[in-house]
């Protein structure tokens, strides 16, 4: 049997001449969690990410055997 958790992450884009702030924000808090769910016993099974106005929203799907 699985155990399933699903984390989104939102990231909102500003008026700045770096076109990459997104990436180097998300980057950091990504892995964060990343590490946060492995120490758990989670593993990451997908991502997906969608736009919406000026926001990024990532969706991380962990899964884990129980």
């Amino acid at each position: 049997m699985k155990e399933y958790k699903v984390e989104a992450l939102i990231y909102y884009s500003k008026l700045t001449l770096d076109s990459e702030h997104i990436v180097k924000k998300s980057k950091e808090e990504i892995q964060t969690k990343l590490d946060e769910y492995a120490s758990q016993g989670y593993r990451l099974t997908s991502t997906s990410s969608t736009n919406f106005g000026s926001a990024v929203y990532i969706y991380l799907y962990f899964e884990k055997d129980i």
